[in-house]
């Protein structure tokens, strides 16, 4: 999912969350910061001047056309939203993506967490908030390739063409610490866990650690 579609999701949680300030729950919304991290699976593509252009194929070996595959790191961008229906229990919803794509091999990839959590706050004060969470969703490893190409020497164009992607199933878990700057604004530091089966198809691991700073604004009472 794009950017846009993104903030356009945002924009109506902060509407949905508006209508909520003079009830009983609280309603968060909240826009992170961070970098996840994962090994390099061990395998390589053939570039696109390989008669196996963009296959499989073994770095360091006789294919001088084999490019290594990467590790997952960089910068992370993260959207969410938190509906706490008690006190101490609610749910949320969290996106984290890469804005920006990263080399993988001769492609361009980019990154993405979504799920959906039950949230459990077991101190829970006007000031501050321990928050554990757990939950479901998905990991989407996307794909595309650039090309650049010349009429002459006047007219030079670049061209980025999605090539496909790689969508997978994951578990979530994540603890953090939500700390009221003003009555409605806050910083929540965070760290996460993501278990990702099949993952070790495009990374080293199917465990993925994140760690992100949450920025939001509550709504409602605590």
């Amino acid at each position: 999912m794009s950017i846009v579609k993104w903030s356009l999701t945002a924009a109506a949680l902060f509407m949905f969350g508006a209508s909520l300030a003079s009830a009983q729950t609280s309603f968060d919304i909240n826009l992170g910061f961070g970098t996840a991290w994962d090994s390099a699976n061990s395998g390589g593509i053939d570039n696109a001047t390989s008669v196996n252009a963009f296959g499989s194929c073994t770095p360091n070996s006789t294919d001088t056309n084999c490019e290594s595959l990467p590790k997952l790191d960089g910068f992370f961008l993260g959207f969410g939203g938190d509906l706490m229906l008690y006190k101490h229990l609610g749910v949320g919803f969290e996106a984290n993506l890469q804005p920006s794509r990263e080399t993988y091999g001769p492609l361009a990839s980019r990154q993405a967490f979504y799920d959906v959590n039950g949230i459990y706050a077991p101190i829970s004060t006007k000031r501050v908030s321990l928050q554990l969470e757990g939950g479901v969703g998905g990991a989407r490893t996307s794909f595309a390739y650039t090309e650049s190409g010349c009429v002459g020497t006047a007219v030079c164009s670049t061209t980025t063409e999605p090539v496909g992607n790689a969508s997978h199933f994951q578990v979530h878990v994540g603890v953090g610490v939500q700390i009221f700057l003003t009555t409605h604004i806050f910083v929540r530091p965070e760290f996460d866990f993501h278990y990702v089966p099949n993952l070790t198809n495009q990374f080293g691991s199917d465990a993925v650690p994140e760690a992100m700073v949450w920025l939001g604004y509550s709504f409602g009472e605590r």
